[in-house]
């Protein structure tokens, strides 16, 4: 009997099915140093104790995305081993926020299947959740997958694609607990900028740029213990190169939009997101964002504002799709998602 795991391929999945990952991690104040040592992150609300309690939270979270990396990664033997594209996210909400020496796991329900044309691929949807040791829920999201099949022969499985909101509704926000911005101290946080000072489709090229660096991405890869084949195994892909995980990419580009976003501070969800172009190291990625909502929040001072993040590795800012409606070469990630800003 095989000891060993081949993953699972297309026709391994069932709608309803639900698949609890392994392995349970504890996170600490390492999972925050190594973070921010892997990228420029400087989000006051993440960095300081003290600027967190003044903000009515008990004390500093873990970046939200190192969370969701955390429990991404958990996923990816049972989800994304097999797979040959990432191919989106919706409805992503995090919904409590993540302290050192909390315990993060991770389980995903199939809620869709679709075998594409050529029958050697399909697509599998599943809603992921991550918990804590409390068995809080302190993130949802979906994603979708195209995934080899193994066996050719195997039956295609009536198609089921899930009706997912194009964007999550200021409603379906969850604001932390105690959150207070009324008192925010804007001198500490790096700039002055708040709520009221942007402008629905007001467009912010974020100036810095970040070479990607082969030995950063694969400490990176192995922190969230992601195993997918195609981010370690050079021999895995064609053209002898590993394939920069797409969570490192969305990390680099939220740390970059420091510089003209520090007030957005906390990710509270996640409309769409798309992976448009492959990366690899040597790449420089740089970013530029969008205002495409703002909203009010029932949390004294605090507004949410829903933006576009891009992150490319060349070319003028706020350039997104060719005339033939495709995203234009040099653009490596579209992510549209919601943030907590003071008023």
């Amino acid at each position: 009997m095989a000891k060993t795991n081949p993953g699972r391929f297309f026709e391994d999945y069932a709608l309803g099915q639900v698949i609890e990952h392994a392995v349970p991690r504890t996170v600490g104040a390492g999972e925050r140093a190594l973070y921010h040592a892997l990228y420029p992150a400087r989000h006051a609300l993440y960095s300081s104790d003290e600027f967190a309690k003044g903000c009515g939270l008990p004390q500093s979270p873990l970046d939200d995305l190192a969370a969701f990396h955390v429990v991404f990664g958990k996923t990816v033997p049972d989800v994304s081993l097999n797979a040959v594209a990432n191919l989106g996210y919706a409805e992503g909400r995090w919904l409590a926020p993540v302290y050192p020496g909390d315990t993060l796991s991770s389980s995903s329900e199939v809620i869709g299947l679709k075998e594409n044309s050529n029958g050697k691929t399909g697509v599998v949807y599943v809603r992921t959740r991550g918990t804590n040791q409390h068995g809080t829920v302190v993130m949802d999201y979906v994603r979708w997958v195209m995934v080899r099949k193994n066996n050719l022969d195997a039956p295609a499985p009536a198609p089921v694609v899930p009706q997912l909101k194009p964007v999550l509704d200021v409603a379906d926000l969850t604001i932390p607990q105690g959150l207070d911005f009324s008192a925010y101290n804007f001198a500490q946080s790096g700039e002055p900028h708040r709520w009221g000072d942007y402008q629905i489709g007001e467009q912010i090229d974020h100036v810095d740029g970040v070479t990607i660096e082969e030995a950063e991405h694969m400490m990176a890869t192995r922190l969230w213990q992601n195993t997918a084949k195609v981010h370690f195994d050079a021999t895995f892909r064609p053209d002898g190169q590993r394939l920069i995980y797409g969570g490192h990419v969305i990390s680099m580009a939220r740390a970059l939009s420091f510089n003209g976003l520090a007030n957005a501070q906390m990710i509270v969800g996640l409309n769409a997101g798309a992976h448009a172009n492959p990366c690899f190291s040597g790449l420089t990625v740089k970013a530029w964002s969008e205002v495409l909502d703002k909203a009010p929040t029932s949390a004294p001072g605090v507004g949410a504002i829903r933006l576009r993040l891009v992150a490319t590795k060349g070319g003028a800012p706020f350039q997104l799709r060719g005339d033939d409606g495709k995203y234009l070469p040099e653009v490596l990630l579209d992510l549209d998602y919601w943030a907590l800003m003071p008023l």
